[in-house]
């Protein structure tokens, strides 16, 4: 069976050919693989990248086309009206592969009773500095994104969702394609409609990938606002795509806002508010230096989580009352 290898990029320089050289290392038969690169109108080196990609490879086939529309939901549909294997990988293009990815999807993927497949995916900080490993202990705390299960699962089981998926034709026939009115979401509210049509999501932690995070605070920040909006967004399209710890940020934005309000009436309840969230992150702050190890700026962590759930909170509740 040939599997097709897609990956949405948009002024992607800096990543692709790493990631373009994990796919080269695949150890799934070459013959039997194929490479579908759709490039979102890139302004740097991301479209070149690909077709010097194109020209030097030994797989079945690669293909190089163009997402005019720029979002990612867009682009997959490129994508798969596009791909001609019998299943098809969604890769971003932050992410690194282990040579064996291939070789394990397919291996479910043959099996026939399993149509979408997908394993453990840890986050990994693009440079080896301090810093850069004090955000990676934020982003894989509980406190962060940890309470995902594709990022911590050790066992094989079905999940509801799941990051860098592999979905047999058959499915994509029968559900449709991605909903471009997300542009964030999109995944979640897929894996809904192909659960929905009777289909199991198969999550395998012998599959594995891993996604880089955010460099910079400021970028993690704008991310999380980003993401907590379209999470309002969807709330109002298909409120069933989501669960319910993507809407606790808007939950404690709401709380402070209230215990504010009530503090002249009732102070104890804004202080049990902030006690119990400090004690939740100075909890998580030593759980993720025990997990890893301490650096200097591991001590701003407990002042650093708040920031993040604060302006996912506010990108949550944005998102709903817009009229968008």
């Amino acid at each position: 069976m040939i599997l097709s290898i897609g990956v949405i990029a948009y002024n992607e320089q800096k990543y692709l050919p790493a990631l373009l050289e994990d796919i080269r290392r695949q150890t799934y038969p070459h013959e039997n693989i194929e490479v579908v690169l759709i490039d979102s109108m890139s302004s740097d080196q991301t479209r070149s990248i690909m077709e010097d990609f194109k020209a030097n490879n030994d797989f079945h086939a690669v293909q190089v086309l163009s997402n005019p529309d720029k979002i990612q939901a867009a682009g997959w549909n490129v994508a798969i009206r596009a791909f001609k294997g019998d299943a098809l990988a969604r890769i971003d293009a932050h992410a690194r592969l282990t040579p064996e990815f291939a070789t394990y999807v397919m291996e479910h993927i043959n099996r026939q009773k399993e149509f979408v497949v997908g394993g453990i995916r840890p986050c990994i900080a693009k440079h080896d500095t301090p810093w850069g490993h004090v955000l990676l202990q934020i982003e894989n705390s509980l406190f962060g994104s940890g309470i995902n299960r594709s990022r911590r699962e050790l066992i094989k089981t079905d999940v509801k969702t799941m990051f860098h998926a592999t979905y047999r034709r058959e499915v994509f026939e029968k559900v449709g394609l991605f909903n471009e009115k997300l542009l964030r979401t999109e995944d979640n509210e897929m894996h809904y409609r192909i659960r929905q049509a009777g289909y199991k999501l198969c999550y395998d932690p012998k599959i594995r990938s891993y996604q880089y995070i955010r460099s910079d605070f400021k970028a993690m920040v704008t991310q999380k606002w980003k993401n907590g909006y379209w999470i309002g967004r969807t709330a109002k399209i298909c409120p069933q795509c989501l669960s319910p710890y993507h809407f606790v940020p808007a939950v404690f934005v709401i709380g402070i806002v209230v215990t504010t309000l009530l503090l002249p009436i009732y102070w104890p309840l804004s202080a049990l508010l902030w006690l119990s969230y400090g004690l939740f992150a100075f909890t998580n702050t030593l759980s993720a230096i025990f997990k890893d190890r301490f650096y200097v700026q591991s001590l701003l962590m407990p002042f650093l989580f708040p920031i993040l759930h604060i302006s996912y909170g506010l990108g949550t509740i944005t998102g709903f009352v817009s009229r968008q």
